[in-house]
């Protein structure tokens, strides 16, 4: 790659731009809710769920001072990231606590990024963020989703119009922000038939006696409170709200 090539992206990704039109953010955020509640489409695009989820225990672990022994991402969507240290503690705790909330809290600081004019940094972090990942996967199906996210949001990055960046970042964002509460959702459900005893919520529950629905619950809040401040952020609901009234 040409130094100056570099330095081009660089500038690029540190500097600012507009906004893509109101029609395409409301656009890009209804596509976002439709691939979260069409079931064909969330079975696929579910995998970016769980490498977000498990990227974020992997992250807090590092964090808290563990040592992470790897990350395997499985076809049916689960994810397992396993590290070593105390079984018990401040740091296992934020470390369980972290896979549910990383993909509303990563679609949050997309959201302050986007809503600052940083959008080609969205997307130049998210491939930053899937390589440093990478290192980590340990099976054969782990490397190919992490992989194809990756390629895919380069080949936007580098190949496409500012438009098309625009739209698929909003679009992106968006996504992570919906995604994150579906699968707490899904959680509950498999708890209350029994097929869950082990999940992040239950973990939770026995390193701090504090009952798995209450983790459950806080997973979900969360989730709301990030996709209300996101939609605050991103949807111009006074030029939509004047374009409303203009129209009548």
């Amino acid at each position: 790659m040409h130094l100056s090539t570099i330095e081009q992206v660089w500038h690029e990704v540190i500097g600012t731009q507009p906004p893509p039109p109101t029609t395409v953010v409301l656009i890009t955020a209804a596509i976002a809710l439709l691939a979260v509640l069409i079931r064909n489409a969330w079975t696929v695009l579910r995998n970016v769920v769980t490498v977000a989820h498990e990227g974020g225990h992997a992250l807090v672990a590092l964090l808290v001072g563990r040592r992470l022994s790897g990350i395997q991402l499985h076809s049916d969507t689960s994810g397992v990231t396993v590290s070593r240290g105390k079984a018990h503690g401040p740091g296992m705790v934020a470390t369980a606590l972290a896979g549910y909330l990383a993909p509303s809290l990563l679609g949050l600081v997309y959201a302050a990024l986007l809503a600052a004019g940083h959008i080609t940094a969205v997307l130049w972090l998210s491939v930053v963020l899937l390589v440093a990942m990478l290192i980590l996967v340990r099976n054969a199906y782990g490397v190919v989703s992490v992989l194809i996210t990756a390629a895919v949001i380069f080949a936007v990055s580098w190949f496409t119009s500012a438009a098309v960046q625009a739209g698929f970042a909003y679009a992106f964002t968006f996504f992570l922000v919906v995604a994150g509460i579906r699968p707490v959702w899904e959680l509950q459900r498999s708890r209350s038939r029994g097929r869950a005893p082990d999940s992040d919520a239950d973990q939770l529950a026995r390193l701090t006696r504090v009952p798995g629905l209450t983790w459950v619950f806080l997973f979900g809040l969360v989730g709301v409170l990030v996709l209300v401040l996101t939609a605050s952020w991103l949807i111009p609901f006074d030029s939509l709200h004047q374009s409303l009234t203009a129209a009548h």
